[in-house]
């Protein structure tokens, strides 16, 4: 094994709007499923999940974590996906909902920390309780504390607790939103700025966005799900690789996976084990707030739109909601056309830093999206679900499928239009209407009509288990 595919984002069955069956086991065979070596406990503050957590894990290395049953978990799984190299391990963190008033204005930053053990996790808890933050209602919980009084809390407690500002371009609820953020890491954070070695992309953003920011070029762009369902994971993902000493095959071994190694991983120019090789992207169009626009008037705007037209609805008066796209021209320092194309041997289309100063990414789509697209049917559908473990048993996990496996073997166990599905997401020959006010996106791989099936799918089983704030 010489890659270590993270999700660090996910939430718990006690975060609003999440799928009850959003427990660890359900998160370890998905996970398993989707090639994923490393995720969140998630939701550490919420006090029944976490004293769930503390019963069903026991520690391998420093902060990593393991299911004492995944023996037993594991035979429930396609044969192909029982024999990787490396568990699916599990590190403490959090997402958390900062409200408060600053400067005469109400901010609304959702931050992901990650903790050391659980023994730093119980401080953590206890110094919240103390100031009278309601832990137990979500899992997610609202905090009315700053930015900055949040990083001084935490760095009090623990100097090895880590902060990742959460999908910062979103408007509602981020570092940059165009509703309740700031236009810099040290206005939010002040002092501690310096302590924010990456940060989040979300789902409406992707890196080629972020390297437009000067403040983010010493900084790593990290991508994880956010997801409320175990099929969302992995929908976006942070991938290292050991940090090549010497000649000879590089290979990750369980012994090298520690709380520090990762943490250090994530940090641009520390001497470390790990480095960030490229991260999964959803495709940022597809996202709910890419472009501006309001959904109740059917109002959608191009950056450029907004430039010429403004920011005020045109049907009813009141404020468009303004999309990440237009936030990060209002933000940027370089030009747009800041990668460049590659395509690896197996087809997969690559976005390379022009420069070769940041690790590359990949857009994809899910395996059970492209599944429903061919076969047409729902995601949550037996013919779907169907072909999925099918694909899984011969081939091996999803990130493999989606990038690595041949797609004449693609075709063998699923068929020639899975495949080509496959090969088309693979090679970005898709149509994208981008998502705008709280309205995702359409990926279409085939045809205009084909979206109807996902977005019936969406509307009447997943609305509610898939926020984006």
């Amino acid at each position: 094994m010489n890659e270590l595919v993270i999700d660090l984002h996910l939430h718990s069955r006690f975060s609003r709007a999440v799928s009850p069956k959003m427990t660890l086991p359900n998160m370890f065979l998905w996970g398993r499923k989707k090639g994923l070596n490393l995720l969140s406990v998630s939701d550490f503050t919420h006090p029944v999940w976490i004293s769930e957590a503390r019963t069903q894990l026991t520690e391998v290395n420093f902060g990593i974590y393991k299911l004492k049953n995944e023996k037993e978990l594991i035979k429930q799984l396609p044969v192909t996906t029982q024999q990787e190299d490396l568990s699916t391990y599990f590190l403490l963190s959090t997402e958390v909902s900062s409200i408060y008033s600053e400067g005469g204005q109400v901010r609304r930053i959702h931050n992901l920390i990650l903790a050391p053990s659980f023994e730093v996790v119980d401080k953590i808890n206890k110094a919240f309780l103390g100031r009278g933050f309601n832990l137990g209602s979500d899992g997610r919980p609202i905090l009315g504390i700053s930015s900055i009084n949040l990083m001084e809390l935490l760095l009090s407690i623990d100097n090895k607790i880590a902060l990742i500002p959460c999908h910062i371009w979103t408007p509602w609820f981020s570092l940059y939103g165009s509703k309740s953020g700031y236009d810099r890491i040290e206005d939010c954070f002040g002092k501690y700025a310096k302590r924010i070695f990456a940060v989040e992309t979300g789902l409406s953003s992707d890196p080629t966005m972020n390297w437009r920011i000067n403040e983010l070029e010493n900084r790593s762009i990290v991508s994880f799900s956010d997801a409320h369902s175990m099929q969302k994971m992995g929908r976006e993902a942070t991938v290292l690789r050991k940090v090549r000493s010497g000649k000879g095959e590089v290979s990750i071994k369980e012994k090298d996976i520690t709380y520090d190694n990762i943490m250090n991983g994530f940090v641009r120019g520390r001497e470390k084990i790990f480095e960030i090789a490229y991260t999964i992207e959803f495709y940022p169009e597809e996202g709910k707030y890419h472009y501006t626009g309001h959904r109740n008037c059917d109002v959608v705007q191009a950056p450029i739109e907004t430039r010429e037209k403004g920011d005020t609805c045109p049907v009813c008066g009141r404020g468009l909601t303004v999309g990440v796209m237009h936030r990060v021209e209002e933000l940027a320092n370089s030009p747009e056309k800041n990668y460049i194309e590659r395509k690896d041997e197996n087809n997969v289309t690559w976005m390379d830093d022009k420069d070769g100063k940041r690790p590359p990414y990949v857009n994809l789509v899910t395996l059970l999206g492209v599944l429903s697209e061919a076969l047409g049917a729902g995601v949550g559908t037996q013919t779907v679900e169907s072909m999925y473990e099918k694909l899984l048993t011969d081939l091996g996990t999803e990130h493999e499928i989606l990038l690595r496996s041949k797609l004449k073997d693609i075709a063998a166990t699923g068929g020639e239009r899975v495949a080509e599905g496959i090969e088309k997401v693979r090679s970005r020959n898709i149509h994208i209407v981008p998502g705008y006010d709280n309205t995702y996106g359409i990926v279409e791989i085939w045809d205009k009509d084909s979206h109807k099936i996902k977005k019936k799918e969406e509307e009447n089983q997943e609305s509610q288990m898939d926020l984006e704030f």
